[in-house]
């Protein structure tokens, strides 16, 4: 499941750089196998092309120019372009063009302390909307803006850079579509053959050699590029959801090349974890805070009359379920389009109340409400693109990173298995990353995220109850890389931290981006405040 804030769609997880330390680390003592061999040499050549890159990238700069108008970021951000190998092995090979943007930083030239750059997580979401944190006047934000340029980019096969597809954008968002939740042999079978048609398809439309380059490690490769042509010598990062992965992934590769980083809503970085164990880990966590959620709806049956009690709530949820799979609302919104709308909820509490409130208005007798919010729009077909791209990225690169099993045995008994007790996500998140398992190219094999020579000290941020990235994320890398410090929120649960108001962890983020400095010991902070209806 995508780990960004999720579209109008039926599927779920979200949950997608340089090698130079950790290709180098292999001198073993026992003779290495000829795989091992060949997949160091591998890996030798592509770092050796990251370098390259780089060097070229410090070289040409960036040509910092007016937005394109229909970009939607308005002055004084400017934009530009990138230039990186499609394949670091080959760095004089075919090149694509990364879309990034900046903005200066707000305070004087002496405060300045270089580029912020800004991963929002997906795989497959776009940075390119960071700066707006200084033209709207993000309050949690203004600290660290006067120190810092706010740099965003589309990372490879995203939006403006080099965008990938797997199928027709109108023929993505169709609704209705086939409720997740199998009640047959027949109805899985036909979600297993949409899954490999989907494979199938984002090879045709994006072609191989380009779909075998979407991994983690080469849009890392692409962020040390970035950081070069920004005339950085070191990397300061934000990375959230996904973005907390590439961070990990980054300060593995390039150590040394790291002077902050901050990590908020952690994928946990083990190799055994991605990507399908992450996904199966998502589903409990998907349920623990939808229940959370709806908890906070009973809590506030004065305003959303469905219940005082979890289970009365739940039992509204299940009878509008039950319905729309008879007969989807509108004609168009049924259990899959349901899911793909209050999927929100257990995301981000910035959700709570507008899903509660749709929710409450379909019981009180509209139904159009439910149908504007949860049904595609088919006459907004930018948008569309964006969200089927936004798919092919998070396939893509989910897909390629590691290897997935091939045995549907193992699918439908682990998935069957989790259903029984945490049915909101399990199915739909299934059947998102299904097409892993008849993937079209070589799937790789996850950089070992460690701490090598030159890494600095990294703060990791992470509630406990959040569903996208569950809380043991944030554990493992804070044991992976030395000397972090970890900020626990703790029972919360909205996905993405530092962009909310909490007093004990906003001060904090600021005081390490500002001065380095960070507590001596790791700290629990209270929950943020919960929406008041």
């Amino acid at each position: 499941m995508r780990q960004i804030r999720p579209n109008r769609r039926t599927a779920a997880l979200g949950s997608a750089g340089a090698l130079v330390v950790a290709t180098l680390m292999a001198t073993a003592v026992a003779a290495p196998t000829a795989s091992a061999t060949s997949s160091r040499s591998g890996q030798d050549r592509e770092a050796r092309g990251a370098a390259i890159a780089a060097e070229r990238a410090a070289k040409a700069g960036i040509d910092w120019q007016d937005c394109p108008a229909d970009w939607g970021l308005e002055k004084p951000i400017q934009c530009g372009w990138v230039t990186v190998p499609l394949d670091y092995a080959k760095p004089n090979g075919k090149k694509i063009k990364l879309a990034v943007d900046h903005i200066g930083n707000t305070g004087t030239p002496q405060e300045r302390q270089g580029a912020l750059v800004y991963n929002p997580g997906g795989p497959g979401g776009s940075g390119l909307r960071f700066p707006r944190r200084v033209t709207t006047n993000a309050p949690v934000w203004a600290n660290v803006a006067k120190a810092y340029d706010f740099v965003g980019f589309d990372p490879r096969g995203v939006g403006h850079s080099a965008p990938i597809s797997c199928i027709d954008p109108q023929e993505f968002v169709k609704a209705p579509k086939a409720d997740p939740v199998p009640d047959s042999e027949a109805d899985k079978l036909a979600q297993r053959k949409l899954a490999r048609e989907y494979a199938e398809g984002c090879a045709e439309r994006t072609g191989r050699a380009m779909l075998q380059q979407m991994t983690t490690p080469n849009t890392v490769r692409d962020l040390d590029v970035i950081r070069a042509a920004l005339g950085e010598k070191k990397l300061n990062y934000l990375g959230v959801s996904y973005g907390t992965y590439l961070g990990a992934v980054y300060g593995t590769m390039f150590p040394g090349h790291l002077r902050r980083m901050v990590v908020d809503s952690v994928v946990n970085p083990s190799r055994e974890n991605i990507w399908y164990q992450a996904n199966l880990e998502q589903d409990i966590a998907f349920e623990g805070r939808w229940k959370d959620w709806e908890d906070w709806v009973a809590a506030n049956d004065a305003v959303f009359h469905l219940g005082t009690t979890r289970a009365a709530v739940q039992a509204k949820w299940l009878d509008l379920r039950a319905t729309a799979k008879k007969n989807p609302i509108g004609g168009l919104v049924g259990p899959a389009e349901l899911i793909g709308f209050f999927q929100s909820a257990p995301y981000y509490d910035s959700s709570w109340i507008p899903v509660a409130t749709v929710f409450s208005k379909y019981f009180a007798g509209d139904t159009q409400a439910l149908v504007d919010a949860a049904a595609p729009d088919l006459t907004d077909t930018a948008g569309n693109i964006t969200s089927e791209n936004g798919n092919a990225v998070y396939t893509a690169v989910e897909c390629t990173d590691a290897k997935w099993p091939t045995s549907w045995k193992k699918w439908d008994k682990d998935n069957t298995a989790l259903n029984k007790k945490y049915p909101f996500m399990t199915w739909a998140n299934a059947w998102m990353n299904l097409p892993c398992a008849t993937w079209p190219v070589k799937q790789q094999t996850p950089v070992d995220v460690k701490t090598h020579k030159g890494l600095p000290k990294v703060l990791i941020v992470q509630s406990t109850r959040d569903a996208a990235t569950p809380y043991a994320g944030a554990v493992e890398l804070h044991k992976r890389f030395k000397g972090s410090r970890l900020i626990t929120e703790q029972n919360a649960g909205s996905h993405g931290v530092t962009s909310l108001v909490n007093t004990c962890i906003n001060p904090r983020v600021d005081a390490y981006l500002l001065t380095g400095k960070l507590d001596v010991d790791d700290v629990t902070c209270a929950p943020h405040a919960t929406p008041k209806p």
